[in-house]
């Protein structure tokens, strides 16, 4: 069975996820670098345009309406008194030296937003935060004029910082799939004991790794929508916990055991 035909059964088949318990390693490993992929795809889009539509909308910024600034030894500090908040072309731009200002608040009150905050630099686009110390600096200074420099450059280089940029945006999802997976592979050590049904961590993997198609895919359709789901991370468990109890269920309870040796 194909990639893709499996993919489209996960959704809502516990019964050909529990068939796909005994394939090789190599093609479950695969599925979940897929299902990395798919689910970045609004995100990737939404952050490529916001990226590209923005470098303009900075560059006029800087020049004409952001005060001055220095970042010093992971510092920010500007020469306006008060808060800065500038809208433009549709992206949200923050400048605050005191702490006042937060990334999770402008992630709450602006869908593109580019923050420059006391400690860190920040960039929101669709619900997604993406943030950096200005530590990672190591003791260098920079200024409004310094950075005038770098967009400049960063014109040129765009469209290759964006596929960097996705790439890691990639790896680092799939990261956090493979972990999910192995996490609650040891929630299915516990149904699989419950429900007597004998199955080893290898299986219980295997099952997992496509018990977390439908939730994975909800949350990439909503944020595909831009639309912010009230505890998300509960639901998200929750259907995960119950897509893989379902499975365990339609596992026959003389598969998959392991048989005994029998001494002589």
């Amino acid at each position: 069975m194909n990639i893709f035909k499996q993919f489209i059964l996960s959704l809502y088949s516990p019964k050909d996820i529990a068939s796909f318990r005994n394939q090789g390693i190599g093609k479950t490993i695969l599925f979940v670098f897929f299902l990395s992929l798919v689910s970045i795809i609004p995100s990737a889009i939404y952050f490529s345009t916001a990226i590209s539509a923005s470098i303009p909308a900075i560059q006029s910024t800087f020049t004409e309406d952001l005060p001055d600034f220095t970042i010093k030894n992971g510092i920010l500090t500007d020469t306006s008194k008060e808060p800065v908040i500038i809208e433009k072309n549709n992206m949200t731009i923050y400048m605050d030296d005191s702490g006042e200002i937060t990334a999770q608040q402008i992630a709450r009150e602006s869908i593109t937003a580019i923050g420059f905050l006391q400690n860190e630099l920040v960039f929101t686009t669709g619900g997604e935060i993406q943030t950096g110390p200005y530590s990672l600096l190591e003791g260098q200074s920079i200024s409004n004029k310094d950075i005038e420099k770098m967009l400049d450059t960063a014109t040129s280089l765009l469209p290759v910082a964006i596929v960097i940029l996705v790439l890691a945006m990639f790896l680092f999802t799939s990261a956090l799939l493979f972990i999910k997976v192995s996490i609650f592979a040891m929630f299915g050590l516990l149904f699989n004991n419950l429900l007597g049904r004998g199955l080893s961590y290898r299986h219980l993997w295997r099952i997992t790794a496509y018990s977390i198609t439908l939730p994975t895919i909800f949350f990439t359709i909503m944020a595909a929508f831009q639309t912010v789901v009230p505890y998300g991370s509960i639901i998200n468990w929750f259907v995960t916990i119950i897509m893989l109890y379902l499975t365990l269920k339609e596992v026959s309870n003389n598969q998959d055991r392991i048989e005994p040796t029998n001494s002589k």
